[in-house]
Order: structure tokens, then C-alpha cells, then sequence
């Protein structure tokens, strides 16, 4: 089974856990994927099954959109609401204060990394240092928060934010760092991802869909191709004798202009990711099952 399953992740499931539950489901031993949700995080976890594997690199930098609550006056030490309350205040925050303070991270902004993440430094996890009660130093991260907006407020009083980034932004640390510019301190009190790249949380699979089209069979259905991945790249398909040079890892030549290219076998299925240079296709990354 090879293909893109886009999967709206449930509440307190680890990224880890949907992808053992779809190894069983899926009957594959080979899952991938373009980046985790935390436990409490839900919506678009983008899964590559079987041979598709190979595209994860492509997805990687992709740009993510959330949607993330923001509570003032309460700043734990995960920066999350699952965390262990370090201060706790009561404040208010009005809507034109809490613009003025976005403005500051809009853009170009650095990062310092949560001690509860999975970056590892000197070979330990960042999150085994942090639950022994430890901690060290983390260099700031350069990011690009390509969008942010203010959607409304909650009743509980936490704000909505609309948060277009860029791989390895971490959007807890973003809210921390609002709260600091606020001067109030302030949390991430939930999360859903619904963009990653070109693809929708609103074209994910739950997990119930998924277990029932695993019981009656259909769920290889709901598999993407790996060309969803290049949304508008140029296609084009091979002869026999270039299928069968590229199948044995050739350059050929083509009549394409110079850029990267899908190319395809006359019966549809996607052999490579290519690159074509004056009038010669060479391979960026195969699909082909071998």
C-alpha cells in the first residue's frame, strides 16, 4: 500500500500512536511523516505509506497553518496548559494590546526551543533533560511567522490566533513569548493544525473513518498519490525506452523545458520526481516499486 493518507488527529493520541495504529490497519511496516502533533494538539497529520516514504524530504519544509488559543497569565513550564503552572495572575488583556504585541512577531523572529521538545543536544532529548528536572542552554532558532492574526476571544477569556509558520516553529514558544511582550506571561491553551503545504485538515480521514474503511476494505481508497505532493508541477509521460532507462536509474533524453518534472509511464503510474537540463531528464527521487 503506497500513497499520502492525510489523517485529522484526535486529541491526547501521539503522532506515534497514529502511526502504529495505521501500521496495523494498513497492513505496512513503512509509515513517514512531514512533521508531529503534540498529545494535546489535533487536526492534519500528513502520513506516507510504503513506497511514498521517499517524498517525506519534499514535505518537510512545507509551511504549516494552526489555529492556537492563547490564555494571559498563566505560564507553565511545557508553555502549554498541560503543564506545571510557574505563575499564575489574573490580567486583562484588551484586543488592541494583544495586536500591538503580535506585531513584534510577525515576520523574521528567533526562538529560543522549548525544553520539552525533541531536539537533542550532546545525544539526549531536550524532554528526558527537562522531566529529570533538568535544563540547558538552547540556542535561538531562526523562524518565519509568514501570518498572524487575531480571530476573536473564547468565553473562558484565552484568544484565538490564525498562525501561518514555517517548519520548525513551535507555536507554544510563540505564545510564550507573546505573553512575555505583554508583560503578563501567557500560554498555548489548545491547538489544531489545518494546514500543511497545499493540503486541508478538511480533506482528512478521523480515526474511526479510517478503522472502518480498514474493516470493509476500502481504505486503500482514501490513499493520495505522491504527485498531490507537486500541485501544478509540469507532467509528462515516457516512452517505453525512456520508462525502461529510467527504471535503471539513467539519465534520458526528453523534449521538456529545464525545471523539475513528474514523469509517468504510459499506463499512469508516477516513476520519478525529475529535472530536465537542456534537453537531457535526469532523477531527482524514483517511485517506481522495484
Amino acid at each position: 500500500m503506497n500513497g499520502i493518507l492525510l489523517v485529522d488527529k484526535p486529541q491526547d493520541w501521539t503522532s506515534f500512536d497514529v502511526a502504529a495504529k495505521l501500521k496495523g490497519l494498513c497492513h505496512t511496516r513503512r509509515i513517514g511523516h512531514s512533521g508531529t502533533l503534540d498529545p494535546m494538539a489535533t487536526g492534519l497529520l500528513v502520513l506516507f505509506l510504503g513506497r511514498a516514504t521517499r517524498a517525506v524530504p519534499f514535505a518537510e519544509n512545507h509551511t504549516k497553518r494552526y489555529i492556537a488559543s492563547l490564555r494571559p497569565g498563566v505560564v507553565t513550564d511545557t508553555q502549554d496548559i498541560t503543564g506545571h503552572v510557574l505563575e499564575s495572575r489574573s490580567c486583562s488583556v484588551s484586543p488592541a494590546e494583544l495586536e500591538e504585541a503580535l506585531a513584534s512577531f510577525r515576520g523574521e523572529i528567533e526562538q529560543i526551543p522549548p525544553m520539552y521538545s525533541a531536539i537533542q543536544i550532546n545525544g539526549h532529548r531536550l524532554y528526558d533533560i527537562a522531566r529529570r528536572g533538568g535544563e540547558v542552554e538552547r540556542r535561538p532558532r531562526p523562524v518565519t511567522i509568514h501570518e498572524l492574526k487575531l480571530l476573536g476571544q473564547t468565553e473562558e477569556g484565552d484568544y484565538l490566533l490564525d498562525v501561518l509558520c514555517s517548519k520548525g516553529t513551535y507555536v507554544r514558544t510563540l505564545c510564550f513569548d507573546i505573553g512575555q511582550k505583554l508583560g503578563c506571561g501567557a500560554c498555548l491553551s489548545s491547538l489544531r493544525r489545518t494546514e500543511v503545504g497545499a493540503f486541508r485538515v478538511e480533506q482528512a480521514h478521523t480515526m474511526e473513518e479510517l478503522i472502518a474503511a480498514a474493516e470493509s476494505g476500502t481504505i486503500e481508497k482514501m490513499l493520495l498519490g505522491v504527485d498531490s505532493l507537486f500541485p501544478g508541477m509540469t507532467k509528462m509521460t515516457a516512452s517505453a525506452e525512456q520508462e525502461r532507462m529510467i527504471r535503471c536509474g539513467n539519465a534520458v533524453e526528453a523534449e521538456a523545458e529545464d525545471g523539475e518534472v513528474l514523469v509517468y509511464s504510459a499506463s499512469g503510474e508516477l516513476l520519478m520526481l525529475g529535472r530536465a537540463e537542456g534537453g537531457v531528464l535526469y532523477t531527482i527521487k524514483s517511485f517506481f516499486e522495484v
